[in-house]
């Protein structure tokens, strides 16, 4: 043991290293349950991973989920920060920040929050708009294109003032982007009784959740996969849109989708 003794190493810190190789890993069925929750269609995070856990019924701590993550090289990229920009200097109408960053609300259909992204697939731009109600994240509404023009984001919106009972008036939240300058929105937005709000110019801050979806979708549906043709995206958009509000746990809805919180919630 010439070479412990040059190391500096103790007999039995070499003897308990070196059987410890040959247990087996202790962690080894939660290492396959977390590699199973990670790629299940989606690259996601050490959080949504572990709330998967504990409804699978696993009684593990968040840490312990990342430290894990980390050692079988399970990596959720950090979201890349370019993003579509519609703003063209005061086209219309400015509306005032009414919203002002409050993004709580108790019923559906109280406040709603919009914008659009944009993809690059096979060298074509094809742009995003949806509608996302803050009662429980749910996107209500959405329009894809290959031009973000009046009628991408006037169709998303129609479709979601179409879900709205007679009683229901909700705050309309966006950018300042110049579809929502346009008298055409605020016409829309009138008829249906609804209130217009926009950020402040050049503060992505203010319309925040719609951001935090974004860099959520970019990452979970698009980074990490090529798609062919725009048809192919969106198809695959189209499904992801539809296990978001069915199926993917979020931190606001206490783990559970924007559609299983608004069951639970609104149950008598």
């Amino acid at each position: 043991m010439v070479l412990l003794e040059v190391a500096g190493l103790a007999r039995s810190t070499f003897f308990y290293h070196q059987a410890r190789q040959d247990r087996p890993d202790p962690h080894a069925e939660l290492k396959a349950a977390i590699i199973t929750a990670f790629e299940t269609g989606r690259r996601r995070g050490h959080r949504v991973v572990h709330t998967d856990l504990r409804k699978a019924g696993w009684r593990v701590a968040k840490k312990t989920v990342l430290k894990l993550m980390r050692e079988l090289g399970l990596v959720c990229l950090i979201r890349r920060r370019r993003r579509y920009v519609s703003y063209r200097g005061e086209t219309g109408k400015i509306a005032d920040n009414v919203l002002n960053r409050d993004f709580t609300a108790s019923g559906p259909n109280e406040k709603w929050v919009t914008d659009v992204t944009e993809f690059t697939i096979d060298d074509r731009k094809v742009y995003f708009s949806p509608v996302m109600d803050l009662f429980d994240r749910q996107i209500i509404s959405y329009a894809v294109s290959t031009s973000p023009n009046l009628e991408l984001t006037h169709s998303s919106l129609r479709d979601a003032l179409a879900t709205l009972e007679p009683s229901q008036a909700p705050l309309v939240h966006s950018d300042q982007g110049f579809q929502y300058q346009h008298a055409s929105w605020r016409r829309l937005l009138t008829q249906a009784g609804a209130r217009q709000s926009m950020s402040r110019k050049g503060n992505c801050h203010d319309n925040a959740v719609i951001e935090s979806f974004f860099g959520h979708l970019k990452e979970e549906l698009f980074h990490h996969t090529r798609y062919l043709s725009v048809e192919a995206f969106t198809t695959a958009l189209a499904d992801y849109i539809t296990w978001f509000n069915t199926s993917r746990g979020h931190t606001h809805c206490e783990g559970l989708s924007p559609a299983q919180y608004r069951t639970q919630t609104l149950a008598p």
